[in-house]
């Protein structure tokens, strides 16, 4: 079988890399990509290092030609641009896979507070599946419609899901610390990401309230059950890719630092992309650079009783691109590890 795929937003960094993956997939056709500022021109002018690769003369939205042969489009659009597309994809017979904050909420009210807008389809939302497979798993292969995790969130519910799911942690004492890579605000000019505004320093931002923190809070009440409210504090990394997530708990029992090492692995043991590290050992940003990988660490401070998880991802694999295939693969019975085999890069 070999799917035809449609890239909406080619030329971001999410875009060029469902590009990078899905052209060594080998079950994938991409017959169609999109870019207004690029249209008309070959996709490697906006990415040179994909030259090589079957060339893609990017087309602008409205010029997409023959979209009802298409398996599944992977909107890789800004938050509301993705809302107005997806909507005509779904009626055309299209899947889709959308890699945009616009269906990740179920509900209407809470993403017009946190994003400043009315959502155009809120009908979808009830629809749309959550695209995390390792919670999710079975209700991907059915879905029309997969709202593609954040990559915030991708780190924090993965180190958090085992614990919150089996009531071994205090939903009401969650305190996130998350580093982030600079490509993860995207591709568009902005001042605050230039290099000279970036290298040698580190800070945080949006303390007040990051748009991720509705997302997380709404997949964690459905791990534990009850309502959860976290502390979540992003901060900007001077380097291009990689999240860091670092995750302080009150846990609900007294366990060595070896059960609760068991809790995580167990919990994962079957998981191809998720790994739970020996202790004594760290997740690194460096250690997943380019590869769909999770690495998750955890220990208990006897002293204070606090559980600390840290774990990592590729911001732009597991937390875009890499987890929009895991997902395409999901939804058309391929094995999920199918065009993510690829180690991580290092150094």
């Amino acid at each position: 079988m070999t799917l035809s795929v449609a890239i909406l937003g080619a030329t971001g960094y999410t875009g060029g890399e469902l590009v990078r993956l899905l052209s060594r997939h080998g079950g994938v056709h991409i017959a169609h990509v999109t870019s207004e500022r690029y249209a008309g021109q070959p996709l490697r002018h906006a990415f040179p290092h994909l030259t090589g690769t079957p060339e893609l003369i990017c087309q602008p939205l409205g010029g997409l030609d023959g979209v009802e042969s298409l398996d599944v489009a992977f909107c890789a659009l800004p938050h509301v641009a993705s809302m107005r597309e997806v909507p005509g994809l779904l009626e055309r017979g299209v899947r889709v896979i959308d890699l945009s904050a616009d269906f990740r909420l179920h509900n209407a009210e809470t993403y017009r507070e946190w994003y400043g807008t009315d959502h155009l389809a809120p009908g979808l939302l009830a629809e749309a599946v959550y695209g995390l497979p390792e919670l999710h798993r079975t209700e991907i292969p059915t879905a029309r419609l997969v709202a593609n995790p954040g990559c915030y969130p991708t780190s924090v519910l993965l180190a958090l899901a085992p614990l919150l799911k089996g009531d071994w942690i205090d939903p009401s004492a969650i305190l996130i610390d998350s580093k982030s890579g600079v490509s993860g605000a995207g591709r568009s000019a902005n001042q605050e990401i230039l290099f000279a505004e970036v290298e040698g320093g580190f800070r945080a931002y949006k303390v007040e309230g990051h748009r991720h923190t509705p997302e997380m809070e709404q997949e964690l009440s459905l791990l534990a059950g009850v309502e959860v409210r976290i502390r979540f504090v992003p901060h900007l990394l001077p380097q291009s890719r990689g999240i860091l997530s670092t995750c302080h708990l009150r846990p609900r029992v007294v366990r060595s630092q070896a059960e609760w090492r068991e809790t995580l692995w167990h919990f994962y043991r079957d998981e191809p992309f998720v790994q739970v590290l020996e202790p004594g050992r760290w997740p690194a940003t460096n250690h997943v650079r380019g590869s769909n990988l999770c690495h998750i660490g955890v220990t208990i401070d006897t002293r204070t009783g606090w559980l600390t998880v840290v774990s990592v991802i590729d911001n732009l694999v597991k937390g875009a691109a890499g987890q929009a295939v895991q997902n395409m693969n999901r939804m058309f019975g391929l094995e999920e590890q199918t065009g993510l085999e690829q180690w991580p890069l290092f150094p």
